[in-house]
């Protein structure tokens, strides 16, 4: 529609319908600019033409709130963080754009609603250090390049959580965690979008040739498996890139319990992510091989979709199907089930010596087999000198991944 000052109800109706169709456009865009127009023209024709005020964007959340029963923590899906809620509820922060977005499509209030000015003249910039208590620890793991001094770093913590989550602009992502939330520990779903969001940055700007499964599958795979036999990150990295595919090495955050991500970046590349939190071979390389899992079976449907995996969790042995696909596809690339079916029915009792037997004759290396019979026995005492303890971060040390 062409932008002009609104004069009857259907121009009203027509500039809501534009507005809504713009609530998905990038920042700093064109389609940006012309609803920030639209929302004044909107809000103007409101006060001319309906003497009687609609509820302001808190009340209509507070009612919607009573009328359903949620409290505070059932907002989180919508607003973000518990510590967000509590600033929008108490008028410190105005709506952003997604949160109106999710408010309308997940409680059903009006758009024009949320769009209203709410009155607050105490609003908060949209990432407060308030929501960041790891923020020291992010600042102690790179996550913020050129400072390395917490004390400095807090002075300017706001453009740095400004830059950071910058690179995540309006995602439209569904984040799947293996760890569930009924676990003793759950996962601290703010830590791990700052943990991503690092992750982009840290491959933004970095052009590789365009991905395609059909194309990269099966060389890739016999590639990092003849790999595995010395662990190299210059050939990982170069051997996923020249697939497509991003490669980053970044320390967990706390209560992540992260081994490993898989999810599409902007260019439409894949991109997998390590923290190599568990300094053992045969971790490495089945959380490698379960997030390329993720990527063949999963990205490559559905664009939208990141995950985040533990992959020494239980949950991940009894998990939805995209975990047990994930799973399989990992230990299949590895090692064939038929041979590894034939190994285990044949080697009784297995013993160090026939596992790294069986490896040198697959080509790989004996973390893998023996890190596989300690997850299927669920054994994890055995083996021991088998699975490449503290020699991963080593290898990577001196890389910049």
């Amino acid at each position: 529609m062409n932008i002009k000052v609104l004069k009857n109800e259907s121009e009203y109706k027509q500039a809501l319908q534009e507005a809504e169709l713009l609530m998905d456009s990038k920042p700093g865009s064109n389609e940006e600019n012309q609803l920030e127009v639209l929302s004044v023209l909107i809000e103007k024709y409101e006060d001319e033409h309906y003497p009687i005020d609609m509820p302001d964007p808190i009340s209509a959340i507070k009612f919607r709130m009573e009328q359903q029963g949620l409290k505070q923590k059932d907002l989180v899906p919508f607003i973000g963080s518990q510590p967000k809620v509590s600033a929008v509820l108490n008028g410190k922060r105005e709506l952003s754009k997604e949160m109106i977005r999710k408010l309308h499509d997940g409680l059903g209030i009006p758009l024009e609603v949320l769009m209203s000015k709410s009155g607050s003249e105490d609003t908060e910039p949209d990432f407060s250090f308030a929501d960041y208590p790891f923020f020291n620890e992010m600042v102690k793991k790179g996550f913020f390049p050129g400072q390395n001094s917490v004390r400095e770093a807090k002075k300017i913590a706001q453009s740095l959580l400004n830059e950071l989550f910058s690179v995540l602009g309006d995602m439209n992502v569904q984040q799947i965690y293996t760890r569930k939330s009924s676990q003793l520990q759950p996962t601290d779903a703010e830590a791990l979008k700052a943990w991503q969001a690092c992750v982009l940055h840290r491959v933004k700007g970095v052009n590789l040739p365009a991905f395609s499964t059909e194309i990269v599958q099966s060389s890739l795979i016999s590639e990092l498996v003849t790999q595995s036999r010395e662990i190299n990150p210059v050939k990982i990295k170069q051997t996923l890139n020249d697939a497509g595919i991003h490669f980053v090495i970044l320390p967990h955050l706390e209560h992540t319990y992260l081994d490993g991500a898989a999810f599409i970046n902007n260019t439409g590349n894949p991109v997998i992510g390590m923290t190599l939190r568990h300094d053992r071979l045969d971790n490495f390389w089945f959380t490698l091989f379960h997030e390329l899992g993720h990527v063949f079976l999963h990205l490559n449907q559905d664009p939208t979709l990141s995950f985040f995996d533990d992959t020494e969790s239980v949950v991940a042995k009894s998990a939805d199907s995209y975990e047990r696909e994930a799973n399989e596809f990992s230990q299949n690339a590895m090692i064939p089930n038929n041979k590894w079916q034939e190994f285990i029915s044949t080697s009784r009792p297995i013993t160090e010596n026939k596992v790294i037997a069986f490896a040198f004759k697959l080509g790989i290396t004996p973390a893998i087999p023996a890190g596989r019979l300690r997850y299927e026995s669920q054994y994890y005492i055995s083996m021991n000198k088998l699975v490449g303890a503290h020699c991963v971060r080593d290898a990577f040390e001196d890389y910049e991944v």
